[in-house]
């Protein structure tokens, strides 16, 4: 593609133009959701792309013969076939109704299908690796993959993600061991936001007062980007954070840094934290009041508020 942009510059105008716009579209593009690293987020891509497929069987031929009979039929054009009269034709009737039915009928079953199957509130089957990478993870579970909890909470501009068992906070950073499943439960302290780490899973909703849930696993280690899919107020650009795929012994090494570098979260300390604000650094929490992810979601954090 650097190569194709390049050749354009040698054009004359207004060629230059017309050749530079696939450059300038290109550049402009980052298919972060045709990158996936985690098993939901590669199942939804997968999903775009058969659709997309599906559709273009249909979009590509139509298009193609708008152009093929304004070309044809054109006024200038006397070879071509003056039917009047016509106006039906039951063979041209199936193929036109019936391509575009089966079209449908294979959208409907592949969305019906994988609607169920990607369900968000939808514990995992099964993640990429076997059970030892849960027990890594989680020392004392069983056999079978223990999900990690993972609290989040949409603030006015951050995110604040809370971790029971491991008894930690963050703000503006989330990290998780690879191959184990995350069971996220998510709210909001004001407004309606959205959850989104397009390497891992599709976008959820955060409303004030409710809850939310999304099971995914991140598959691969890394650096992957996370944000606010929707917007909420002045400081909507600011709300990214990074999220930290990790492997299980890594994982432990970054909670016990926390653990040791952080200070409490109690809920005079959420309050604060609440008030709005934009860019907001990395901070870590070594410790988190008892209750405190309940009280935010029925709003009641407040001493004087009851929930």
């Amino acid at each position: 593609m650097r190569a194709l942009c390049q050749q354009t510059m040698r054009f004359r105008k207004p060629y230059r133009t017309l050749a530079a716009l696939p450059c300038t579209a290109v550049s402009g593009c980052n298919l972060l959701v045709l990158h996936p690293v985690g098993t939901i987020a590669k199942q939804q891509s997968h999903l775009i792309v058969v659709s997309t497929i599906l559709m273009l069987l249909i979009v590509i031929p139509v298009l193609t013969l708008t152009l093929w009979f304004a070309w044809r039929y054109r006024a200038s054009n006397t070879k071509a076939t003056y039917a009047p009269e016509w106006d039906h034709s039951t063979a041209l009737e199936l193929l036109i109704w019936s391509a575009p039915l089966l079209i449908v009928i294979a959208l409907g079953a592949i969305t019906w299908i994988n609607t169920h199957t990607l369900d968000p509130y939808r514990p995992l089957d099964s993640t990429k690796a076997g059970s030892a990478a849960g027990n890594a993870a989680h020392p004392e579970g069983t056999a079978t993959l223990t999900p990690m909890i993972v609290e989040v909470v949409a603030l006015d501009w951050k995110w604040l993600f809370i971790y029971p068992q491991q008894g930690i906070a963050t703000v503006n950073e989330l990290a998780a061991p690879i191959d184990v499943p995350i069971h996220f439960k998510i709210t909001s302290s004001s407004v309606m936001n959205s959850f989104f780490i397009p390497a891992m899973a599709g976008q959820i909703y955060a409303m004030p007062g409710m809850q939310t849930e999304l099971n995914a696993v991140i598959n691969e280690p890394g650096t992957y980007e996370g944000f606010s899919a929707n917007y909420s107020g002045a400081g909507f650009s600011g709300m990214h954070f990074k999220f930290h795929g990790m492997q299980p012994a890594e994982f432990q090494r970054w909670v016990q840094q926390t653990r040791d570098s952080g200070s409490p979260l109690k809920p005079a300390d959420y309050l604060q934290l609440a008030m709005p604000s934009e860019r907001n650094p990395v901070q870590r929490f070594s410790s988190v009041t008892d209750g405190l992810y309940d009280a935010i979601l029925k709003q009641c954090v407040k001493v004087e508020e009851r929930c």
